[in-house]
């Protein structure tokens, strides 16, 4: 199961051979200025893992993002996250830095909210925010989600979750 394609992106799913971008998109400082720390390869390694025991489990994860003539963009997809001690499903999206501000996020986290309503038949879908990511919150707002409120039981000390009815 996979995002349709968009005007300029299309999605499939990650895997080991996608190792060096996936290192590169997660240790990238600016990307994951809002992480604790930039990752490692080995957390890479990790992250692909969790998202094919994703794809297994629940039939969706983060995808690779690339643009129509196979550039990688970076990842987004639906995972399911613990909000307040309960699952909620989240689009979660990472795009390259010099790629950001291009609309390459919200066009790829809009195909996800699709499938999240017209496919998964979800009644609700959540993005959890930093704080002080305003981009990242800008992305959520322009698919229609708004405020919802801040979850203080998290890894954060407060994360702020935006949302929408399905």
């Amino acid at each position: 199961m996979l995002p349709a394609p968009t005007a300029r992106l299309r999605f499939r799913e990650m895997t080991g051979d996608d190792v060096d971008v996936m290192a590169a998109l997660l240790g990238d400082p600016v990307v994951m200025a809002y992480y604790p720390a930039p990752k490692s390869r080995a957390d890479a390694l990790a992250w692909i893992a969790w998202n094919e025991e994703g794809y297994a489990r629940h039939g969706h994860g983060l995808w690779i993002v690339e643009t129509a003539d196979g550039e990688f963009v970076g990842d987004c997809g639906l995972t399911w996250q613990q909000v307040g001690g309960e699952a909620r499903l989240e689009v979660g999206y990472h795009v390259r830095a010099d790629l950001q501000g291009q609309g390459y996020a919200t066009e790829a986290a809009a195909a996800c909210r699709g499938l999240a309503r017209d496919s998964l038949r979800a009644a609700e879908l959540v993005a959890i925010v930093h704080p002080h990511n305003a981009a990242s919150r800008r992305v959520a707002e322009k698919i229609g989600m708004r405020h919802l409120a801040d979850d203080r039981t998290g890894p954060l000390p407060v994360r702020t979750v935006m949302g929408m009815a399905l």
